[in-house]
């Protein structure tokens, strides 16, 4: 097949797509228990895309017990890692040899715009499990210092059945960040996609399968967070549940492990980091490209988004404007199938909803609009929101307080570098920060200060799949990526021995 390059070849392919939507339970695509299903509608255009299993209580304890009878039988968990480093990087190669199609499901799904899809998304969820899959045969166990008459032994070995929830955001992406080291470490995945994103996750496991990965190891439950969400972290033969999304939603995971069977929990919830610009920062054309790119990519729905810009005061009017020249330079929405589009459609009504609401609170609450603030694109059905600036924002406000998920920035001043980090650690998350600076011991103290899991000095958004991500405070805990990511699908055993 000839590669699309224009948005009349991905509308000609998006034309002829066939689009899965059934659950995923033991190798095999089946409906729901309950036959129920749900709409994927696309926030393109509001075409109605499949219709898609809605699992719930019976769906999940068949796939819990799909997935515990296979990890029992050893077939995957037992397995040779050179055997699942074989299989997996057959995963990772097919999913980047369906890379067009895959991308094509991921932007008429979630409305990022289809060169995202295609550079971002889907190579990187190829590369985080080529990656997981290489690191299989390097992960060495221990021998403990021990008597001359005693062997101690400290192994890991694989936690048992997995119940991934993952978000809609970067649906493959985020769902791969979970998949490659839970299978790598020999575990039995059962896979809960947001329901505003589940079709990518319900394709991939088919190639899964083709990769030789065997029948159970890999079990995706389209379906609601309320249903089949609370079910899988209700249920009491799952081993470890992982989730990325809402703070609010990972508080009530937390509370079900606790009234179910005290299941490990691991969580990369919500964000509102600070980009802190200095008045010393080496480029501020680079800077304010970097500013608005950090709220404006992915429609700003991006845990990490840049959303709060400290910026010192004496420089504070000129980057702003170089901030919202930036904008209208390469941030305008436009329609995700064409390749020139850098902002694409909000996920679904919900979220518009939600991003004009706080739109209009920052008026509300005496915020200056710098850019932005309305909704475009109307007569094309779909769901598109200019990117909005805020200046004279205060850390009280709303916009500069909650997560809002959408390219609204607020645009905080400071006077010093004491008064820029407390601004910055002014917030129930730590999820990432920047910094922007020529003073290399500023740029160490910053980094030092910041309460984050990320921080970023003279960019924004930097690392890869060696760095570990994931939050401080209300932003979760434990580790998404690197070999940190390995610790939540494994257990540690001490075997000692007397000789």
């Amino acid at each position: 097949m000839s590669k699309a390059v224009s948005r009349q070849d991905w509308e000609q392919r998006a034309a002829a797509l066939q689009v899965q939507g059934q659950a995923y339970i033991g190798g095999q695509y089946q409906p729901a228990a309950s036959g129920e299903t749900f709409e994927c509608v696309s926030p393109i255009d509001g075409r109605v895309l499949a219709q898609i299993a809605s699992c719930d209580q019976a769906d999940a304890d068949q796939a819990v017990a799909n997935a515990r009878a296979t990890f029992d039988s050893g077939v995957w968990s037992r397995s040779a890692p050179a055997k699942r480093k074989r299989i997996l990087q057959r995963f990772a190669d097919l999913i980047d040899a369906h890379c067009e199609e895959l991308a094509l499901l991921e932007t008429l799904d979630m409305g990022k715009p289809i060169g995202d899809s295609l550079a971002v998304d889907i190579p990187g969820a190829a590369r985080s499990i080529r990656w997981c899959a290489e690191a299989i045969d390097k992960i060495y166990d221990e021998v403990a210092p021990t008597a001359h008459d005693e062997l101690g032994l400290v192994t890991r070995e694989p936690v048992g059945v997995v119940a991934a929830i993952v978000p809609w955001n970067f649906p493959l992406l985020m769902a791969s960040w979970k998949l490659g080291p839970a299978l790598a470490s020999g575990n039995s995945v059962v896979l809960k996609p947001s329901e505003k994103s589940p079709l990518t996750a319900i394709r991939i496991a088919a190639l899964a399968l083709e990769a030789g990965l065997p029948a159970g190891v890999l079990n995706v439950l389209p379906g609601y967070g309320h249903t089949v969400g609370k079910a899988l972290a209700l249920h009491m033969d799952v081993d470890t549940l992982v989730f990325t999304g809402s703070t609010r939603v990972a508080k009530q995971l937390m509370i079900y492990a606790g009234e179910s069977n005290m299941k490990r929990v691991w969580l990369e919830a919500g964000g509102k980091s600070p980009n802190v610009v200095f008045a010393d920062a080496p480029d501020l054309d680079a800077a304010a490209e970097a500013a608005a790119s950090a709220i404006a990519f992915n429609q700003g729905e991006v845990c990490t988004a840049g959303s709060r810009l400290l910026v010192e005061e004496s420089i504070r009017e000129e980057f702003v404007g170089k901030v919202v020249e930036a904008l209208k330079r390469s941030w305008a929405p436009g329609h995700p199938l064409d390749p020139n589009t850098s902002v694409g459609a909000l996920v679904d009504t919900t979220q518009i909803d939600t991003v004009l609401r706080y739109i209009e609170a920052g008026h509300a609450d005496g915020a200056t609009l710098k850019l932005g603030g309305k909704r475009v694109m109307e007569e094309t059905g779909g769901l598109f929101v200019e990117p909005t600036v805020f200046d004279g924002v205060t850390n009280s406000m709303r916009i500069a307080r909650e997560e809002i998920f959408g390219p609204v920035l607020s645009v905080i001043g400071f006077t010093s570098f004491d008064d820029a980090m407390q601004i910055a650690n002014d917030t129930i998350y730590g999820l990432a920060a920047a910094v922007w600076t020529s003073d290399l011991s500023k740029a160490h103290r910053a980094a030092r200060t910041l309460r984050a899991g990320s921080v970023w000095v003279n960019q924004y958004d930097g690392g890869d799949m060696t760095a570990p991500f994931g939050g401080f405070k209300q932003s979760g805990n434990g580790r998404d990526k690197s070999l940190h990511a390995f610790d939540k699908y494994t257990e540690l055993k001490a075997t000692w021995i007397k000789l």
